[in-house]
């Protein structure tokens, strides 16, 4: 059995995508709101111990959760972008978290996370000296446009990867690399950029396209769909 791992949840964002004042990650699906359906998806797992949920200082939406399937919810406040809030949450992490283990770290937006794909991340990440990320290949065809909205090219997309979240990093190493990159004053898009910056390759682990992010309302909507084919 794998020792207990913590979870950073970057949840600081203000999507305006939805055309109102409640963040993306608090409004409802189902009968519950999206963060919570995303922090079920991780604490069922049992080899996750604990999350750290990093919120913008303002936030007033936060309900203050401290528990979920009987495992701490923690925060700390976030940074300007998503790279700070989570160099926040990895800093914020309990002491007994060791500078050489494993963090995940997972888009507070990303409700529908399997627990096989989740399974698969930790298994094959931690076997590793570096560690993984959930990917998806990319299966359509792509496109090069010009500045006048025509096609200059077509690009090959046999290597080409999607990357999905939770991404899987030794606590230093993904600290160290997300302050040198804000320090170059370079922003990462994701935590496994930051690595790369620092000469180390992850793993691409397959995980389901069902593990969409929801950033507009017909996301949304997806995701309420697949709430209502669950069973029960």
């Amino acid at each position: 059995m794998m020792a207990g791992i913590w979870a950073v949840v970057p949840a600081a964002g203000r999507g305006t995508r939805f055309g109102g004042p409640t963040p993306k990650q608090y409004l409802l699906a189902g009968d519950r709101v999206l963060l919570a359906h995303t922090l079920q998806a991780l604490l069922s797992h049992p080899v996750v111990a604990g999350v750290m949920v990093v919120v913008a200082e303002d936030d007033a939406d936060w309900p203050g959760w401290q528990s979920l399937a009987d495992k701490p919810i923690l925060t700390c406040i976030g940074g300007a972008t998503r790279a700070g809030s989570v160099l926040a949450g990895l800093h914020a992490l309990p002491d007994d978290v060791r500078a050489d283990d494993f963090v995940l770290v997972h888009d507070a937006a990303r409700p529908n996370l399997a627990a096989a794909d989740l399974g698969r991340l930790l298994e094959v990440g931690r076997a590793d000296p570096v560690g993984a990320i959930l990917a998806a290949p990319v299966r359509d065809t792509l496109k090069r446009a010009g500045d006048d909205g025509g096609i200059d090219a077509t690009e090959p997309r046999e290597r080409l990867w999607r990357a999905l979240t939770p991404q899987l990093f030794r606590r230093h190493q993904l600290a160290r690399a997300l302050q040198e990159a804000a320090d170059a004053g370079v922003e990462v898009t994701d935590e496994a950029m930051a690595m790369e910056r620092q000469g180390l390759r992850p793993l691409l682990v397959e995980g389901s396209e069902d593990n969409f992010k929801v950033t507009t309302p017909a996301d949304l909507s997806r995701f309420e769909f697949v709430l209502s084919r669950r069973e029960p």
